[in-house]
Order: structure tokens, then C-alpha cells, then sequence
């Protein structure tokens, strides 16, 4: 197991992180995913820590906070101080136009509710879960930086936003003289890299950490799914639990793992979570698991350090042809060995 900063803080992280969003089950959308329940959940969250990977992830959102309430269960069973917990808000939660959102009394109300669902005095990450187009940067800064006073978070970070917002909330919180959201909670795989066209290049030159979720793409680099094989049986895949996908660019890349995993004995998800892992600003991979052999096999990967064969085959494989300006940014400027072009 191997630890990486936390942003610009000076807290160290596990590489890898358990997401809960399979626990509880109890809504239709995230009954999809997964239907884990407090022994299951014991017993993945045992490997975790057995592991040395004491680091979990959820959000209020999911199963409208019993992934919470599952999770809380477990950790009572552990030293406060020894866990790592990442929560969020932000998604919806109700018909009420107020439980949506990121404006102070939604921060404060929700933060307060995951507490006593997770049974803990303090969140060690909280994240807001979306942009909110509504709500003023500098209240929900404000919001945030009361609770790290009064150590109800000790950290915070923001998830799904664009470079641009991103960047006028760290401009506001330095105007302002507040904190920053030290990471950025994003959506990153090999078969999305829409991640480095702005937000991998403001992660590295702000210091905002990445914590990457869904980098095996919802299940669809698990390899189940290959150019001349599929298997959904008892898989999310198997559900409407899943997004849109370039299939042929999707087989482009298997193809390309068929040839990673043959010729260094890993399997899919493996290359693909170390694939990850070797791209800069991340911080920790959010993975979710169903049972203790899959979690088993997939935080394993956060020891592996691939080929560099290996990597630039992947890389070729995973290229999509940029959208402007960055084609003309890369075309115009690449002789000169730029940043950020060639660092990624």
C-alpha cells in the first residue's frame, strides 16, 4: 500500500480508496450498482484495513444516506483516528427546493445529518458533490470554512466541476483570505480522458489533489466486455445502471488490454486502475467492489507499476482526437515540449 498527498495539505492518503455507493441498495438507481448490507459491508471494509487501506468514501446522496448509515455501522468498530472518511453534498435528496445544492443552510443541514449517519464527531473529507449554478462561491466557502473552525471537517474539496469553476473558487477563497478546496473529485479512465484537456493541467499548477471515481468506467474496463465476447450476467452491466460508450473506442482499448494482461499476467481492472495511477495530480482511485475477492485483486493494483511499453500502448489506444482549442494548442506549440502538453 502506498500513501500520496492530499492535495496542498500536509495529510497523506492510501492510493486507494473504498467507495460506498454499492452499500445499502435501498433506491431503485443505486440498487443497480449494488445491494451491500452491514456483514457484507464488515467484511470488505476488514480487507480494506487488513490491507492497509484505511480510507473510505461515500456521499449522502447515495440510497438517501443509508450507504451512510451502513457505513457508520462498520467504522464504530474501529479507532476513529486510524480512518479516513470522504463524504458529500450536493445531489438531490428530496422534493424540497432547499435539499439540493450547495448553499449554507444545505452544507450545514447536511453536514450535521451524515454525521450522526456515519456515528462519527468529524468528516475528514467533505466534498460538495456538483456544481451548483445557484449558489454564490463565497457562501458555500464560508459555509465550509465554519465547519473546519469548529472541526465538524477537517478538509474539503469539490467533485464534477468544470476547470473554469474550479478555478474562480480557488481565486475567491484567496481573495477572501479562506481555505481552498484542496481536491477534486473527478471522473477519470482510460476511456475517458476528458480530464486532462483543462482540469489535469489546473490540478497541477493550483495543487489540487484528484481522486478519481469510476476509473474502471462503471464495470465497462472489468473486461467482461470485449470485442468478441460480453458477459453481464450478475454484473451492473447487466442493468441500465450504466452510462453511454463509444463501443468501438471502448474495443480498441480491450484490445489493447487483451495484449497488456498476456503479456504481464494482470488482469483488466488491474492495468487499468495502474494505468490510472500513473497519470499526475492523482491522488487515490475511489473503487467500489461487490465481494472481498474482486476488492482483493483491485487494490493490488495500487502496487503495480506498469511497463512503459505498456503505458504508451495504452495511451495510443485511449487517444481521442482533441476538440479546439487543444488540437490547435498541441499542434502550434509541440516542438516546444510545452506545459502541460507533453506532461501528460
Amino acid at each position: 500500500m502506498k500513501y500520496r498527498q492530499l492535495g496542498d495539505s500536509g495529510y497523506f492518503i492510501p492510493n486507494m480508496i473504498l467507495g460506498t455507493a454499492t452499500f445499502a441498495g435501498s433506491t431503485e438507481f443505486f440498487k443497480k450498482w449494488g445491494n451491500v448490507q452491514v456483514d457484507e459491508a464488515r467484511e470488505l471494509v476488514k480487507t480494506c484495513v487488513d490491507s492497509g487501506f484505511n480510507a473510505f468514501d461515500t456521499a449522502d446522496c447515495y440510497s438517501l444516506g443509508d450507504a451512510e448509515v451502513v457505513l457508520g455501522e462498520v467504522l464504530k468498530d474501529y479507532k476513529r483516528n486510524e480512518i479516513f472518511i470522504s463524504t458529500k453534498t450536493g445531489m438531490w435528496m428530496s422534493e424540497n427546493p432547499n435539499d439540493i445544492g450547495t448553499s449554507r443552510t444545505k452544507i450545514i443541514t447536511s453536514v450535521e445529518a451524515s454525521l450522526r449517519r456515519l456515528q462519527t464527531d468529524y468528516i475528514d473529507l467533505y466534498h460538495l458533490h456538483c456544481y451548483d449554478a445557484k449558489t454564490p462561491h463565497l457562501e458555500a466557502l464560508q459555509a465550509l470554512n465554519n465547519l473546519v473552525k469548529q472541526g465538524k471537517i477537517r478538509y474539503f474539496g469539490v467533485s464534477n466541476y468544470s476547470a473554469w469553476h474550479l478555478m474562480k473558487m480557488l481565486s475567491i477563497a484567496d481573495k477572501h483570505g479562506l481555505q481552498r478546496p484542496i481536491v477534486h473529485q473527478a471522473y477519470y479512465s482510460l476511456a475517458a480522458r476528458e480530464f486532462e484537456n483543462e482540469l489535469m493541467p489546473l490540478a497541477l499548477e493550483e495543487k489540487v489533489g484528484t481522486l478519481v471515481w469510476s476509473p474502471l468506467s462503471g464495470a465497462m474496463l472489468s473486461g467482461k466486455i470485449m470485442r468478441k465476447s460480453q458477459d453481464t450476467k450478475g454484473s451492473r452491466l447487466g442493468t441500465d445502471g450504466v452510462w453511454d460508450m463509444d463501443m468501438e473506442h471502448l474495443y480498441t482499448i480491450t484490445d489493447a488490454l487483451e495484449i497488456v494482461a498476456q503479456e504481464s499476467g494482470y488482469s483488466f481492472p488491474q492495468i487499468s486502475l495502474a494505468w490510472v495511477l500513473s497519470r499526475p495530480s492523482v491522488s487515490s482511485l475511489v473503487i467500489g467492489a461487490r465481494n472481498t475477492q474482486q476488492l482483493k485483486a483491485n487494490l493490488s493494483a495500487g502496487k503495480i507499476v506498469l511497463d512503459s511499453k505498456h503505458i504508451e500502448l495504452l495511451d495510443k489506444a485511449s487517444q481521442r482526437k482533441l476538440a479546439y482549442p487543444y488540437w490547435h494548442q498541441r499542434f502550434t506549440v509541440d516542438n516546444r515540449d510545452p506545459y502541460p502538453v507533453k506532461r501528460y
